[in-house]
């Protein structure tokens, strides 16, 4: 048999953020080398200008570059850490809104350090200005390249699901709402008789699995997904380990699932899957839990500093419009169902669950007053949340607390609900950046996928770009 295809330049999505990354860092230090230039030939030009000869010039010419100049591409990447999801970085328009961001909150943040140093000359406005211009730009162009190469089709992964079944359906359904596809999709084989020949979402059963090599080597293909969820037979298995063995790249139609969507697909969960995944891995090391202690013992700090400030006015105009109290408090679920108390700034009208029967907000909730409105639209309702976190009993991020009744009525409909209760809850989490509040049973099972996706997931830095990610969604003002 001939040697099944295998492209070289194919990339796994870690693979992706890593070139992206390097791409991005490359770009922010020339832009830093093109602004150090343009400083001096600046500080030339006024030389020039003041009277003295070119030459002369050249000669006594100084610019001190500060040390904090050269960490300016590292702080480039934070700015633009929103863009290095997989799937932004390969559509332009949030590429273009990513990299029109970028700059704007750098501004915002030189001007801050400018207006509060005490040495404005230690804070070159010049070029700072050039940097934030060359980096936009010289990103901009790496981008493009980036996004030409991420959509050539000669380049991207050619995958074929082994299951024509739910799980595999339910596979293409997500990979259809994805612009433009990470990869392409052939199509499915599928030893079921009735389903030969059928097409499901477009794409076609192109035969079973006894025809597996000859289908892989006719459509060159580099990756194969086993989305068979009940007994698979001993022939399939065995032919599955064979292309393996010849460098076919063999994934689960989960692990798929979560490179797609980020998400856990729960209703195509195995027992002994949640099992490994939420039971035996989902412990993390030690030095993860003093690490994360420690960001939030310094997050919570901070945010409880912002909150006396802002006190006085927030609660002034809750007054104003709808008198006390200022504050609520409610019961929630922590870390492994122990009760604690949140307590949040109202911004809903008094008795507004006056029957005791608990709601979740919805959109354009009518209970919610016109100064609650924007307290959750900049998130500043959650504000006295901070002293929970110092506390221990909150985390700055995980799952979303909720409230014992809910978590009750949820555990009934929804399987695997009490999973996310594995870790503390936090002020921000995975599933309120990307999928934020919820109204309906329906849209808190997708949101659980979310939170199961970052208690397998977890780590330091994920943590911190979904604070950085908040940071930009409380500025956008789209909470609820």
């Amino acid at each position: 048999m001939a040697d099944i295809y295998r492209p070289s330049l194919r990339l796994r999505p870690s693979e992706q953020r890593t070139v992206l990354l390097l791409g991005d860092f490359i770009a922010s230090v020339a832009g830093m080398g093109g602004a150090i230039f343009f400083w001096y030939q600046y500080s030339l030009f006024r030389l020039v200008e003041s009277g003295l000869k070119r030459n002369v010039a050249e000669r006594i010419i100084q610019i001190e570059v500060p040390f904090w100049f050269y960490v300016l591409p590292l702080v480039w990447l934070l700015l633009m850490i929103d863009s290095y999801e997989i799937h932004t970085a390969s559509n332009w328009r949030k590429t273009l809104r990513g990299i029109a961001v970028a700059p704007l909150v750098g501004l915002l943040g030189y001007s801050l350090l400018f207006t509060i140093n005490t040495d404005p000359n230690s804070l070159p406005r010049i070029a700072i200005g050039a940097f934030l211009v060359l980096a936009s730009f010289l990103t901009l162009g790496w981008r493009a390249v980036y996004i030409r190469l991420y959509t050539s089709s000669g380049l991207m992964r050619r995958v074929l699901v082994v299951g024509a079944g739910k799980a595999g359906r339910t596979l293409v359904e997500a990979y259809r709402k994805l612009n433009p596809p990470p990869f392409l999709i052939i199509g499915f084989i599928d030893d079921d008789p009735a389903k030969r020949n059928k097409s499901y979402h477009g794409f076609g059963v192109l035969g079973d699995s006894e025809h597996l090599f000859d289908l892989i080597e006719e459509y060159r293909i580099s990756d194969v997904v086993v989305a068979i969820t009940g007994e698979i037979k001993g022939e399939t298995f065995q032919t599955v380990l064979d292309i393996q063995e010849r460098g076919i790249e063999v994934t689960r139609m989960p692990i798929m699932y979560e490179e797609l969507t980020q998400r856990v697909p729960i209703e195509h969960l195995e027992t002994d899957w949640v099992i490994r995944s939420f039971v035996d891995q989902v412990r993390v090391h030690g030095l993860y839990e003093l690490l994360k202690r420690s960001m939030d013992i310094l997050g919570g700090f901070v945010g409880t500093l912002i909150f006396i400030l802002l006190l006085p006015p927030i609660a002034l105009a809750i007054v104003l419009e709808t008198g006390f109290p200022i504050f609520y408090s409610q019961p929630r679920l922590g870390k492994g169902a122990s009760l604690f108390n949140i307590l949040k700034f109202r911004t809903m009208s008094q008795n507004a669950e006056a029957d005791g029967q608990a709601k979740v907000a919805a959109e354009n909730d009518p209970r919610v007053t016109r100064v609650g409105n924007f307290l959750r639209k900049t998130r500043l309702d959650e504000l006295p949340q901070f002293w929970t976190v110092l506390r221990g009993e909150m985390s700055l991020v995980g799952p979303r607390a909720e409230r014992p009744e809910l978590v009750a009525e949820y555990q009934k409909q929804i399987p695997y609900y009490r999973a996310r209760l594995l870790v503390k809850p936090g002020l921000t989490g995975w599933a309120q950046i990307n999928y934020g509040y919820v109204a309906t049973v329906k849209e808190t099972f997708v949101k659980l996928e979310y939170d199961l996706y970052y208690i397998k997931h977890r780590t330091l830095n994920m943590d911190f770009s979904i604070v950085l990610r908040t940071i930009g969604t409380v500025l956008r003002r789209t909470g609820r």
